[in-house]
């Protein structure tokens, strides 16, 4: 999930192994090598070959986050992150990128629009018996697009620059992205905690490149927010607590993505038909009417999820799910709790004989997670 999940880099270690052996001969050399060479200009050309492979825009940023490490501490204090240990137990290498690969200096940041050109997202949340799939989610695995092109990148400075210790990351490792994006000048942190940029809004993607390469870095971008709360007065299930402050525990990406087990019943009728993330605080976002369509193929809606029915996707077999789900981010989440959530979203619908026979049809079903929330979802209608 863009917001929360990380899933483990690999592809990457032969290059973090190369910045731990570095003799310190070589950290002459390096030394040398950036007093000789015109860093200002190859930053310069980094941004320029980032726009070449799809990205739109691209920044650079020093290490130093340690007023953003005190505020995850705090966030993490009050509990906010839910069952995302992840969040906790990394300790200080998520706000000290030297300290997760060794030698870091810098960080190239990256951002990837992904806004789908056939997407009525107010369309589909208005009639309850469709399913609302985050627009992030409709097209091809984010992780894979993102993390190829900022590969790509790499190799690409490697070519010119010579060897290069760098490791490449995408919601993958703990790193903090829209901290880091906001240094780099990429845009500032909205009050719904996502990133925001005046000509992009938030419908992006971000991305890292660690470097031990001393770029230069640049100039962070100020809030543009202002007295505008459009974003906390919209959200469902009133996650964001504040400004800048969310509670993950009952926002509906950790709801539907993250949760591993029951949602808890309060905040199933908040849901509606949001089936997989939310994107309600960006909807509203005044931002948002600068997004651009992208013109990335791999983001282009797959299956019919920009406007599918809940029942028909209710009825796919695992055998489908996989199959259809191939290539896409909502695979991660596993049959199970895609049942789950399509079965919340049967209990806010329309109470239809489609419904209703959707939700019956699997009422015996072998996965007790699923059994409970179909019960749930049929005493909404009335059912037994």
């Amino acid at each position: 999930m863009r917001r929360f999940r990380f899933v483990a880099q690999m592809q990457t270690e032969r290059a973090l192994a190369m910045m731990r052996r570095m003799s310190h001969s070589e950290v002459a050399q390096r030394a040398e090598y950036a007093g000789a060479t015109d860093l200002s200009g190859l930053a310069a050309a980094i941004k320029a070959w980032g726009r070449e492979l799809g990205f739109q825009a691209v920044g650079i940023a020093g290490i130093e986050l340690a007023g953003a490490e005190a505020r995850l501490a705090e966030w993490v204090g009050r509990g906010y992150h839910g069952e995302m240990d992840y969040m906790a137990k990394h300790g200080s290498r998520r706000s000290r990128p030297d300290e997760l690969v060794p030698g870091t200096t810098r960080v190239i940041c990256a951002r990837m629009d992904y806004k789908p050109e056939s997407a009525g997202s107010g369309e589909v949340l208005g009639e309850g018996s469709r399913a609302f799939v985050a627009r992030y989610a409709l097209g091809r695995d984010y992780h894979k697009v993102v993390r190829g092109r900022l590969q790509r990148l790499a190799a690409r400075i490697e070519r010119e620059a010579g060897p290069v210790g760098y490791r490449v990351f995408t919601d993958s490792a703990p790193v903090m992205e829209v901290e880091l994006a906001r240094n780099a000048g990429l845009g500032w942190r909205g009050k719904h905690t996502l990133l925001l940029s005046r000509d992009a809004g938030s419908f992006f993607f971000l991305g890292e490149i660690y470097t031990d390469l001393p770029l230069p870095v640049d100039r962070p971008v100020s809030g543009h927010c202002g007295n505008c709360a459009r974003c906390i007065d919209a959200c469902p299930t009133r996650a964001i607590v504040g400004p800048y402050r969310l509670d993950a525990r009952r926002c509906i990406s950790y709801l539907t993505i993250e949760l591993r087990g029951s949602i808890p019943v309060p905040l199933r009728p908040l849901i509606g038909n949001r089936v997989y993330g939310c994107d309600d605080c960006q909807l509203v976002c005044p931002w948002n009417r600068f997004a651009r369509v992208s013109a990335e193929p791999d983001f282009r809606v797959r299956n019919g999820l920009d406007a599918a029915e809940l029942a028909e996707l209710f009825a796919w077999s695992e055998a489908e799910f996989r199959q259809r789900m191939a290539g896409s981010a909502i695979r991660r989440i596993g049959y199970e709790r895609w049942l789950r959530n399509l079965a919340v979203g049967l209990g806010n619908a329309p109470t239809t004989e489609r419904v209703v026979g959707a939700l019956k049809a699997r009422a015996g079903d072998a996965s007790g997670l699923v059994r409970e929330h179909v019960i749930w979802a049929l005493a909404r209608h009335g059912a037994r």
